[in-house]
């Protein structure tokens, strides 16, 4: 299956990836600080964990509604909204790579250097579907033979 245009796909699998980092990092901190503190920052920092969790899962579930609406659409200015957003989230993992390689933390760059490549494939994909203009989504156009 060649994803042209298919912007509900692509952010639903955003959404499913980005949830399980988030997931694992969390459960990861959480484990590692209740075995480091005493049993009261335990349980705030678990419940910090699963706000945290729950806010992000939402967000991106949000951000799957309006790739599933700007493909079902085929809307132009729900694919501006979804580049828009794209852009902010590409902008965040940026700031984030920059900041775990300094900080030398390898499982965070790699999920930020995989949300990156997810927002910029989304944000191609959301581009096409604009450009298309509620029309057919051609990867690109051939050249129209006249006949005489």
């Amino acid at each position: 299956m060649k994803l042209t245009y298919q912007t509900a796909v692509a952010t639903l699998i955003q959404f499913i990836v980005v949830s399980l980092f988030i997931l694992i990092s969390q459960l990861g901190s959480s484990i590692i600080g209740c075995f480091k503190s005493s049993s009261g920052e335990c349980v705030t920092n678990l419940l910090t964990s699963i706000i945290f969790f729950l806010l992000a899962s939402v967000s991106f579930g949000f951000i799957w509604l309006i790739g599933f609406a700007a493909q079902n659409r085929r809307s132009k200015r729900l694919s501006q909204l979804l580049i828009c957003i794209e852009s902010a989230i590409a902008l965040l993992a940026l700031f984030s790579i920059k900041l775990n390689s300094h900080s030398r933390n390898v499982s965070g760059l790699i999920a930020s250097f995989g949300v990156l490549v997810m927002s910029s494939w989304i944000i191609t994909l959301a581009f096409r579907l604009m450009r298309a203009g509620g029309g057919r989504v051609v990867v690109r156009s051939r050249a129209r033979v006249r006949h005489r």
